[in-house]
């Protein structure tokens, strides 16, 4: 049994990386839903509803229809042959057992549905710039989606224009404060300022101008 303390949390950019999915279940159809967006799909099932169809349509996803259970070897050997993540989420648990066996040899990670694998997939908080994961590895799904619905009433839609605000001012400052102490006290002068925070539930320009004018002032002051 895999140890849950070895796993560490990774942000990977899947752009160019290929994820193969077996079963169009709930679960299936989560996961496809989540990677859709970022790597490239592969879903194989004997049947898909809908939301396949339109994810198919929107990212441009593959859909292999044919039963897992009834594909030899090596017809699943050409289909993972490549891939970076496989993801056995049929109904069966022997099938999935035996998807995760055929994909060892090439190095390949799984996100395993009955069982702990390489890889466990977090609940997600996306606010602009800002991502957050939050997972129990494995242990308990419900906790994770309970806590990011938590942290998601804390992180607001505000934190996603500050990030943007930081990372205008933190390369402005670059070419005007040369001492790099004062351009992290500036930029945690902005972070802290409740004018600019109020000024971001308002509107995006409102927050950005107030900040200008904490970086207006303390540039003033260092020049004293």
């Amino acid at each position: 049994m895999k140890d849950k303390n070895h796993f560490l949390p990774l942000l990977i950019d899947m752009s160019d990386k290929k994820v193969v999915i077996f079963g169009s279940g709930s679960v299936g159809e989560r996961k496809a839903n989540l990677f859709s967006e970022y790597a490239k799909v592969t879903v194989v099932s004997r049947s898909f509803n809908d939301v396949f169809f339109k994810l198919e349509e929107k990212y441009g996803i593959k859909l292999i229809k044919a039963d897992a259970g009834k594909l030899t070897d090596e017809e699943i050997n050409d289909i993972i042959r490549d891939a970076f993540l496989v993801i056995p989420a049929t109904n069966d648990r022997s099938i999935n057992e035996r998807i995760v066996i055929l994909s060892k040899p090439f190095g390949i990670l799984t996100n395993e549905v009955d069982a702990i694998g390489d890889v466990t997939v977090p609940a997600v908080i996306k606010r602009g710039g800002l991502t957050i994961s939050i997972s129990t590895t494995g242990s308990s799904p419900a906790f994770s989606r309970f806590t990011r619905q938590q942290v998601e009433k804390i992180i607001t839609p505000e934190f996603a224009d500050m990030i943007k605000i930081q990372d205008e001012m933190r390369t402005y400052l670059k070419g005007e404060v040369p001492d790099q102490k004062d351009r992290k006290e500036i930029l945690w002068d902005i972070l802290e300022s409740e004018d600019v925070w109020e000024g971001l539930k308002e509107s995006y320009e409102k927050g950005f101008n107030t900040a200008q004018g904490i970086v207006r002032k303390k540039i003033s002051e260092k020049v004293r």
